[in-house]
């Protein structure tokens, strides 16, 4: 069963979420699978941490519509797609032309010539009349042009550009689970500019977050897969 838990920490501007999708990750599997369009190993991962990324964000920004995680890429993989929902329900699709090896990496797959993009739209489910969704996009390389090498890089350098929040996310998927964690620094109350400087202020140096987020990245995959919810919140985070 698909299962969202969402935590703060006591006395400290963190919060934290974990996803994990099972039988719904399963059934898009399974269905791909009849249908007999069966994608290479890691274009399943991909769109499996797309799908808990897209569930973890949509979860965090309490919103009453659908987030939609899009990555358009220079590669093999032109277009992958997840969308969530406020419950939990979400749907992913990629675009694949051309050979994905068993090995192949997100620059491999999506950003061969450094023209990949990672777009993330809001899309209300009771819209305004005229009213248009909401779009970010940001590419797959840093503020130094340095390669992003995993989709958690992508999604925590735009959460730093969009919304100048640090945020750690821990992604992993295989073909029985697709799971993520998200640990973020809460934002500084303020009104308008001022909130927003105080906010650049804090980047990379508040000392609540920091340690937090050095604990929630010694999470390892197979943990992350294998072990229940309240296991890894437990061994992570026990003298928090």
């Amino acid at each position: 069963m698909s299962e969202l838990h969402k935590f703060i920490f006591e006395g400290q501007p963190v919060r934290g979420m974990l996803v994990r999708l099972t039988d719904s990750w399963q059934e898009v599997l399974r269905r791909r699978a009849k249908a007999q369009d069966v994608f290479p190993a890691p274009v399943r991962a991909l769109m499996g941490e797309m799908a808990a990324a897209a569930s973890l964000m949509q979860a965090n920004i309490k919103f009453n519509g659908a987030l939609v995680l899009q990555m358009f890429g220079d590669g093999p993989v032109k277009v992958a797609v997840a969308e969530a929902q406020p419950d939990l329900a979400f749907r992913v699709t990629a675009k694949v032309v051309g050979d994905v090896t068993d090995d192949a990496t997100l620059a491999s797959m999506l950003n061969v010539h450094g023209k990949g993009r990672c777009a993330i739209t809001l899309d209300p489910k009771d819209k305004q009349p005229g009213q248009q969704p909401y779009q970010g996009v940001v590419p797959l390389h840093g503020d130094l042009r340095e390669p992003l090498h995993r989709l958690s890089e992508v999604l925590e350098h735009y959460m730093l550009q969009s919304e100048q929040l640090d945020t750690k996310l821990i992604l992993a998927a295989n073909d029985e689970v697709a799971a993520g964690l998200l640990i973020q620094r809460l934002p500084v109350e303020g009104s308008g500019n001022l909130g927003h400087a105080r906010n650049q202020d804090e980047i990379g140096i508040n000392e609540s977050y920091n340690p937090i987020a050095h604990l929630a990245a010694t999470l390892t995959r197979d943990e992350l897969l294998t072990l229940d919810a309240d296991t890894i919140l437990r061994r992570l985070f026990w003298e928090e």
